[in-house]
């Protein structure tokens, strides 16, 4: 286990997580993102332009929700395409500028045979090589806090099971976040949706929406999924 050294810490790293998917059998994948902060770099300023731009375009501050947004589900429901689309730009404009950086872990599910045990020791294992790959950049903090809904069991066993392996434990500090209080938690829930949705046109399973909304390959990976990709952990 990796055990913090006292020189030359940063005061606090945030990380905030989100998934994609489920365990039974509704999606053919599972997507798990870990967005990773520095707490000393303020994103109030970012946050502030967004909601200029929501305003100038007479849009509510309704919390990113990236699939529900796709298949106007939830706040989505009552919103034209057209509405949808300004939010989801918008977004993506506000989250290019955003200083973060991220990992996504991306599974077939039919690897696993829908085995949950399984799937958590790959995920588990998968986070250990990750953390462990980027342990010089985790070593400037003096405390890691992990920004999670709790909505998986699955995802949070092995984030805890990962971490603490990883990390001293006395430098963690859990958070069970509404995705709604937090933007970095929005955050998360958009890059697996554009994880998931590279996903689907690298395989030729993109839907119909998912075409309506980012257009073909070339024009969403120009758009989105190379401008975030240059944003990845190591």
């Amino acid at each position: 286990i990796f055990i913090f050294q006292e020189a030359e810490m940063n005061e606090e790293l945030s990380v905030f997580v989100d998934e994609s998917g489920d365990i039974g059998e509704r999606s053919r994948y599972y997507l798990i993102t870990l967005v990773f902060h520095e707490q000393e770099n303020d994103i109030s300023p970012y946050i502030e332009i967004y909601l200029i731009d929501l305003g100038d375009k007479g849009l509510p501050d309704i919390p990113m929700r990236a699939g529900p947004l796709l298949t106007k589900h939830e706040s989505y429901e009552e919103l034209s395409i057209e509405t949808r689309k300004s939010y989801l730009s918008s977004f993506r404009i506000f989250a290019s500028h955003l200083p973060f950086s991220y990992m996504t872990l991306a599974y077939k599910k039919s690897e696993f045979q829908d085995d949950a045990n399984k799937l958590l020791d790959r995920m588990k294992r998968d986070l250990i090589n990750g953390l462990f790959d980027n342990i010089a950049y985790l070593q400037k903090f003096d405390e890691v806090k992990v920004y999670y809904d709790n909505g998986q069991a699955i995802v949070t066993k092995a984030l805890h099971d990962a971490i603490e392996y990883v990390l001293a434990k006395d430098a963690i500090v859990y958070k069970n976040a509404d995705p709604a209080d937090y933007r970095l938690l929005q955050l998360a829930d958009f890059l697996c949706t554009i994880e998931l949705t590279a996903l689907k046109y690298q395989t030729k399973d993109q839907r119909p929406t998912d075409t309506k909304f980012f257009g073909e390959w070339g024009s969403f990976k120009k758009n989105y999924l190379n401008k975030f990709r240059r944003k990845r952990l190591n």
